[in-house]
């Protein structure tokens, strides 16, 4: 990275801006192109459930339906916490850092958020503390919600050496993984999964990447190996970081 920085090109402003015409078509583009796969992604056909699913929340336990609340729209992050974890991963903490301060327009926009790990309650509760955040968390811990959405995968699965991820077989790191899925409740009552992302597909969600393609250093992450973990930490690991402050449980 460092390449890019030293001796790097300085030219007069007016070739500067004739530079900067030139790239901002080009994310013009690029703008145009998310848009039509934005509205190809809501043209994607959709699968009815009729598996309840049941979870485990503060108020006891609930069905899938349950977890719309008064919206019609529901975003589910599969959260790596399986049972007797110490602490989440730190790409999905890095995640919620960013879904926490969305949620309340989310919320007033039709569209309910919820965390879904398969750790007990009693866990989930007790590192959600520790982050600070009040997003909706729940349990799908004596459910097949995880495996049967491929972000949990079981010691047969895992010992076969092949596991079935981000809609393609492939080797497993380890028994959980992260991913996103969107579900729509009609006004029957009816449940249906719209749309599933995994891997590098919710890399969206992170508005740190965004900026952070701005800068001159880049994400400064090497070329092989763990990318995000090279430099992430859960935000209360940073060298002189507070306590994050407590939020209002709105479980």
């Amino acid at each position: 990275m460092s390449n890019r920085i030293e001796g790097h090109r300085v030219v007069p402003r007016a070739e500067w801006i004739e530079a900067s015409k030139r790239h901002v078509e080009m994310e013009k583009e690029l703008t145009r192109l998310r848009d039509r796969l934005s509205e190809e992604r809501r043209d994607l056909p959709w699968v009815k459930l009729d598996q309840a699913y049941a979870f485990q929340t503060s108020e006891g336990t609930r069905t899938l339906a349950d977890l719309f609340g008064g919206n019609s729209q529901l975003v589910i992050y599969h959260f790596m916490l399986a049972p007797g974890d110490e602490a989440g991963c730190i790409g999905c903490s890095f995640v919620l850092d960013h879904m926490q301060g969305a949620l309340v327009h989310l919320e007033h926009h039709d569209v309910s958020v919820v965390v879904v790990s398969r750790a007990p309650l009693g866990e989930i509760e007790r590192y959600r503390k520790r982050m600070g955040w009040n997003l909706k968390w729940v349990s799908s811990n004596g459910s097949d919600f995880n495996y049967d959405f491929k972000v949990s995968f079981t010691p047969k699965q895992i010992a076969s050496g092949r596991v079935d991820y981000n809609f393609k077989m492939q080797e497993p790191w380890g028994p959980e993984a992260s991913g996103v899925s969107v579900f729509y409740k009609d006004e029957q009552g009816d449940v249906f999964h719209t749309y599933s992302s995994y891997g590098r597909g919710g890399e969206g969600l992170l508005g740190a990447y965004t900026l952070l393609d701005m800068v001159p250093k880049g994400r400064s992450e090497p070329a092989t190996g763990p990318k995000m973990q090279h430099w992430v930490k859960r935000h209360d690991e940073y060298e002189g970081s507070a306590p994050a402050a407590p939020h209002d449980c709105c479980h």
